[in-house]
């Protein structure tokens, strides 16, 4: 078909009536600027994951015009624009600010259940409400709803900081182990808040997690896990069952003094004394003269000092003297009181050591002991 400029002129009315309902569906035409820069910033919490997405607007020459003003206001404003609801400040520009947790976490003290939240602020001159709310897709807080809110918590306001932060930025300060501050900071202010997780319950579901996969047949594996719960003192009967699998023999089991003394460790802890006495003897049978001396310095520590010199003489013995047996021996006896007897081992192991580091810790042993003092 040939068309001549009438027939076009009266055809382009015809295509526009159809594809403007398609264009009314898509998304309005978004050029890159550098009015409102989007950024984020994550942390990890022990396993849990912690990120935060927002757009940072700049002070732009506002010191002193931004907290309690249109930009930043306090309380809650009705927005406009077809909005009718008092709404809260959205903690940033345009989109609203979102924040993720992968677990479970407690905001200043409060519980918030793991997931994905839009995070709002209603603002005050000494102290503000930090609200963390389900709809994650809204544009700003134009279209708040009271009623998504699953957390409303206070925190303290910080103001009159050292310099100014010309744009808006969440940071991340003070970590311990479960715990981390992060602030929203703009300007000459700073609006904290701590997030805290319960590391141990948070750890442990973590380790189920990955245990209830491929990683539950693998052996080093369920043997870290059952040593995890040994040492957190949590969990025993699911850690039994982890290092049963793995010492099974029906199941290709290890017999390692490790994975052994796991299980008679568990065991003692269920106040299966025998079962666990019977184990730990075997798990030293099969021990490498490193593990036993290893083992007897854990029981020093612990003050068992007679269990311990059982396992340095029962080392001394089976592996007939052979390096470190003699450095046990001379820590046993000085443990117990011998000093001429630590002496004299010590004097043979300095023989026999391997390199100039363990050469200088017995060097400074056999000086303290000849002074007549236990090492």
């Amino acid at each position: 078909m040939i068309f001549n400029s009438l027939s076009f002129r009266l055809f382009l009315p015809v295509v526009l009536f159809y594809l403007l309902p398609l264009l009314s569906d898509a998304q309005a035409l978004r050029i890159p600027g550098t009015t409102n820069y989007p950024c984020s910033a994550g942390r990890k919490l022990g396993p849990s994951e912690i990120n935060i997405h927002w757009n940072a607007p700049g002070v732009k020459g506002r010191e002193g015009k931004i907290w309690g003003t249109d930009i930043a206001y306090f309380g809650t404003t009705v927005l406009g624009f077809g909005s009718e609801v008092s709404s809260p400040w959205r903690a940033g520009s345009d989109e609203c600010t979102t924040i993720s947790f992968s677990t479970d976490v407690t905001i200043n003290g409060q519980l918030l259940k793991a997931g994905k939240y839009a995070f709002f602020i209603e603002l005050g001159n000494e102290e503000s409400t930090l609200i963390f709310n389900t709809n994650t897709q809204a544009w700003g807080s134009y279209f708040y709803d009271k009623g998504r809110d699953v957390l409303r918590v206070n925190t303290k306001n910080q103001k009159n900081q050292l310099s100014s932060k010309e744009r808006l930025e969440f940071t991340f300060s003070n970590q311990k182990p479960g715990s981390v501050e992060i602030a929203l900071e703009w300007e000459y202010w700073k609006i904290p808040f701590t997030v805290a997780v319960d590391l141990k319950n948070t750890i442990l579901a973590d380790i189920q997690t990955q245990m209830s996969g491929a990683l539950g047949f693998d052996p080093p594996s369920l043997i870290a896990a059952a040593n995890w719960c040994l040492q957190n003192e949590l969990n025993y009967e699911q850690a039994v069952l982890w290092i049963n699998s793995a010492t099974n023999p029906n199941l290709g089991g290890v017999s390692s003094f490790s994975a052994l003394s796991v299980k008679a460790g568990l065991l003692k802890k269920q106040g299966k004394n025998e079962e666990s006495e019977k184990t730990m003897n075997q798990a030293l049978d099969n021990a490498t003269a490193i593990e036993l001396h290893q083992y007897g310095r854990q029981l020093l520590n612990e003050k068992r000092m007679d269990e311990a010199m059982v396992v340095f003489e029962k080392n001394y013995t089976k592996n007939k003297g052979a390096w470190p047996t003699k450095v046990g021996m001379m820590r046993a006896y000085s443990a117990k009181g011998n000093i001429k007897k630590a002496l004299e081992f010590a004097k043979e192991a300095l023989k026999e050591a391997p390199d100039d580091i363990n050469k200088k810790n017995l060097e400074n042993a056999i000086q303290t002991l000849e002074s007549g003092k236990p090492i």
